[in-house]
Order: C-alpha cells, then structure tokens, then sequence
C-alpha cells in the first residue's frame, strides 16, 4: 500500500512538472528565437572588426570596447546619464502627487487613471512630433507668448536639452504615476491614523509612514522611468537634434548610417550593463525592504 502511495505521489509529481514545462514551452521558445539567440549574435559581434565597407569581419578584437572609453563616446554617455536621471526625478515629482490625488479621488479615480494611459492609444512618434508643433518658432507655445505680449521674440525651445528632457518626461510620466499609485492604493490607512492619535503632524505622517511604505512603487517607477530613458533615441533625436545625441542614438547611428556594427554591438552591451546594475541595485534594496518589513536586521 505504501509502494503504491509513493507510485501514485511520484507520478503526479511527475505529471504536474511535465505539464508546467509543457506551458512554459511556447514562451521559452519564443524568447530563445526572437531574444536570446539574436542577442548572443550582438553580443558576438561586439568581438569582432568592422568589415571595409561596413558589415564584419571574423576576426577577434576588443578595439570597440576600447573605443567606447574615449572622451567623445564618454561625453555622451555621461549626457545620457545625467538626462536620464534628471528625467526620473521630474516625474517622480509630478508623478508622486498625482497618483496620491488620484489613489484618493473616489468616483473619479477610473476616469483619471483613464487620462493617464491615454496617451498610449497613439504611436509616440505622433506624440512626439506634436511636441515639436508646441515648441518650434512658429509653434503654439510662442504665438501664444508673443499674442499675449510676454515676448517680444520667438524662444528657441527646440533643439536643445530641455527639449529633450521635456520629451523623455512627456513619455516616461505614466510609467511612475501606475506603479506609485498602484503602492498608494495598497497603503494600509491605520496606520497614518495610529500616527495622528500619537500627535505626528501631517509632514511627519507623509514622510515618516506614507513614503516608507510607498517606497517599493517609487522605486518600480523609477526603474520604469530610468531605463527606457537610457536607451531612448526618437525623443532626443527629433526634439534635441545632432548637437545633443544620446546612447540610443549613437547606437542608432552605428547600425544605420556609420554601418559600423561591432561597436553598435559594443555600446549596446555598455549600455546593457548599466541597466543590469539598476536592476541589482533594484533588487537588493527590495530585499533589504522585505527583510525589514519581516523584522530582519
């Protein structure tokens, strides 16, 4: 009888784990075909000396990786880098208070999340060239100064970083508002009650019991934001122009017009390795808040 238990045991084991692999087999195989082989192909190229008309040769060098660290390929990381951040920060600070209003809202709540994921019901390349309509010379913004006598002149909006930075906001904002109010909208309101019968004012109660707990949604926003910044080329391309290129146009430009692929390759795989150290940093400062959280040290 014990025999025939332990059969029966092991071949529901067996069975249930043949049925797990049996739905994660579509997936797998999609992401090993369409993801996985294609980056090990990048990954290879990066080894590899540009062809003399573009294209590779298969010979082994580390020329485009000693490439990447010369001060013009160094400035423009360190531009993306910096416009990147700067780009969490004003949409953690737009998107912070907005998501608290609308987690608050009551009825209205449905219809303000409804105008926040608005704007992905159109391509980002119509957004982004109605931005452009908005800030050119003669666009929206000007006219409107200038007919209500603010400036004598037309501002040069366009082609510059704040552009830029305007942009990458414009298209990273809903990406912190959902996971900040999705953490808001889980905060457990007895505790801001506890706080105000023991006398902690409204700032104290925001900073020492709201952000803490709300944190996990600040930090998933903020990875929402920073990486996609990172790599983002049509926002700085048409709004920034040549003079302010980023990472993701510099790789743009290597596959494309330069034809150069193994240090397209090469700054692809730099650029991937920043965003894996987000993603660490991401992951232990979770693991310290859940360890927290248990009562751990």
């Amino acid at each position: 009888m014990t025999r025939l238990r332990a059969g029966a045991l092991t071949y529901l084991h067996t069975h249930r784990h043949a049925a797990a692999w049996s739905l994660l087999g579509p997936g797998m195989f999609w992401l090993t075909i369409f993801f996985l082989v294609p980056l090990l192909i990048v990954f290879a190229y990066s080894f590899m000396k540009r062809g003399l008309y573009g294209g590779i040769e298969l010979q082994f060098t580390l020329e485009s990786y000693r490439r990447f660290f010369d001060p013009l390929y160094l400035d423009i990381f360190k531009r993306t880098f910096v416009l990147s951040v700067l780009t969490t920060v004003i949409c953690l600070v737009i998107g912070y208070p907005m998501a608290y209003v609308i987690a608050g809202s009551g009825k209205w709540k449905d219809i303000l999340l409804f105008l926040v994921i608005l704007p992905f019901w159109t391509s980002l390349l119509v957004r982004t060239y109605a931005m452009i309509f908005l800030m050119r010379d003669t666009g929206l913004i000007n006219t409107w100064l200038m007919d209500l006598g603010v400036i004598p002149k037309p501002i040069t909006m366009l082609y510059t970083e704040p552009a830029v930075v305007v942009g990458l906001v414009y298209g990273s904002l809903p990406f912190m508002i959902l996971p900040v109010y999705a953490s808001i909208e889980k905060l457990d309101h007895s505790l801001l009650e506890a706080a105000e019968v023991l006398g902690a004012r409204p700032a104290v109660r925001f900073l020492k019991v709201t952000v803490p707990l709300t944190l996990p949604g600040i930090l998933a926003g903020c990875l929402l934001v920073f990486i996609p910044a990172l790599g983002s080329f049509l926002g700085p391309d048409l709004l920034g122009g040549a003079k302010h290129m980023m990472i993701g146009n510099l790789v743009q430009n290597q596959f494309g017009a330069a034809r150069n692929w193994p240090f397209g390759s090469a700054v692809s795989f730099m650029l991937m390795g920043v965003v894996l150290i987000s993603m660490l940093i991401y992951m232990r400062v979770q693991g310290r808040e859940a360890l927290g959280a248990m009562g751990g040290p």
